[in-house]
């Protein structure tokens, strides 16, 4: 490991990319700490640790602090993140957007502009929500009109930017930079985490073995991340020989790798944003009592939110995952190519095949998803540690991009005849 690390220090167009994506994260770290003007953070540590706590604290891990100081980063990345995913949702129902995603390098370069203007769109009617749901928690220090659209300006500018900054990474850097800003900004919440296990441990809150009982948790979920994500069905493929001129193309055996967890993480994070919205609406009523009884049912970690929770999770992984490979076009394709599974006809047989393999599949992924969006729920209610915000779906989001950059590391250090990280 060490070897490896040092040999990418040693290539030097490897080492400049990772010095970049650094000093990017320096950057990040820098704007995380600058606050929006209007807002009285003390009350918003107090939001974060009431009955809203949960939900908000997962945000706050997301945004590494960003969102507990209410800094320019506070929304994070997370608009770009809706606006990616509706716009692949479209992709499929909009003829114009599926030609575009089809003619290359040039209409995916269109794409990616109109998911920008989506970004400034969300990020905006998200910001001035928060600013009204800060006023009714009086977290506002001057209410008004000014200061709605100040802190509306400010957080979208701040997710601008941080849309910039991943594109940066993901263009000068290692790792694709939106996933490695969420990577960042769950790490940089670990210390405070810990230290709060500390604090309560110290103050005889939380028993010494309850800690031990989180770390052997965590190292079995952690291990259990890797197994999924890297876990895949695959369809042996066997090309027929074409003899063309005096060439012979084909003839050999390949593979259709089918991953447990196509979907990855998106699931999750757009379930989680389909259950924030009623209670972000109720909050602009709190004295109804029908806000009220909105409030209670979606309540973060209440028996009918992690119902619904799951329930949704399980839900968007066949939903995307339909989206994201479709077993006709793969069949179609191979079929162009003289490619066949051993013992099926070419064509509708090898689709059906192949929708009714992905199926069992995902059906794996997604219950995996969903135990493990639910499990901080589980581990709060068994251990008893309280206000420790980094759980099931911040290890998914860690252990996920980790793997991925480590795979590109590997391929650069590959590529230059050097040992990689993974054996």
């Amino acid at each position: 490991m060490l070897g490896a690390l040092k040999s990418s220090l040693k290539a030097g167009d490897l080492r400049k990319r990772i010095l970049f994506t650094l000093m990017m994260f320096f950057v990040f770290r820098i704007g995380a700490h600058i606050p929006t003007p209007g807002i009285n953070t003390d009350a918003i540590e107090a939001l974060i640790k009431g009955g809203a706590g949960n939900i908000l604290g997962f945000f706050d891990v997301i945004s590494g602090g960003a969102f507990k100081r209410f800094s320019i980063f506070a929304m994070s990345i997370t608009p770009y993140i809706n606006a990616s995913i509706i716009m692949q949702l479209l992709t499929v129902v909009i003829p114009k957007l599926e030609k575009l995603q089809k003619e290359g390098e040039e209409g995916r370069k269109k794409i990616t502009q109109y998911i920008r203007y989506a970004t400034i769109a969300l990020g905006f009617i998200q910001a001035l929500g928060m600013a009204f749901t800060l006023r009714a928690a009086g977290a506002l220090t001057n209410p008004g009109i000014g200061s709605y659209l100040m802190i509306a300006v400010t957080l979208t500018a701040g997710t601008a930017f941080l849309m910039w900054l991943g594109e940066q990474i993901t263009e000068k850097g290692i790792g694709n930079g939106i996933s490695l800003l969420i990577f960042a900004g769950i790490v940089a919440s670990l210390p405070g985490a810990l230290y709060r296990i500390y604090e309560s441990v110290v103050a005889g809150t939380v028993n010494i073995f309850s800690v031990i009982l989180l770390v052997v948790i965590a190292a079995l979920v952690i291990a259990a991340i890797v197994a999924v994500n890297e876990g895949q069905r695959r369809i042996p493929v066997q090309y027929a020989k074409r003899v063309v001129g005096r060439r012979v193309y084909g003839g050999q055996s390949t593979h259709i790798p089918l991953k447990v967890n196509q979907a990855g993480v998106i699931p999750v994070i757009f379930a989680s944003s389909i259950l924030l919205f009623p209670s972000t609406v109720a909050q602009f009523f709190p004295n109804n009592a029908v806000s009220q009884w909105i409030t209670d049912v979606f309540r973060w970690g209440g028996p009918t939110h992690t119902i619904m929770y799951a329930l949704l999770i399980i839900f968007f992984t066949y939903f995307y995952t339909a989206i994201t490979f479709n077993p006709m076009d793969v069949a179609d394709n191979m079929k162009k190519y003289g490619g066949f599974i051993p013992g099926l006809r070419p064509g509708r047989p090898t689709a059906e095949y192949l929708d009714k393999i992905l199926t069992r599949v995902t059906l794996s992924g997604a219950i995996f998803l969903a135990l493990i969006a639910v499990l901080p729920t589980f581990v709060l209610l068994t251990t008893k540690i309280q206000n420790v915000y980094f759980g099931g779906t911040g290890l998914l989001i860690v252990v996920g991009v980790a793997l991925e950059t480590m795979k590109q590391i590997e391929s650069h250090l590959l590529m230059r005849h050097y040992q990689g990280f993974m054996k």
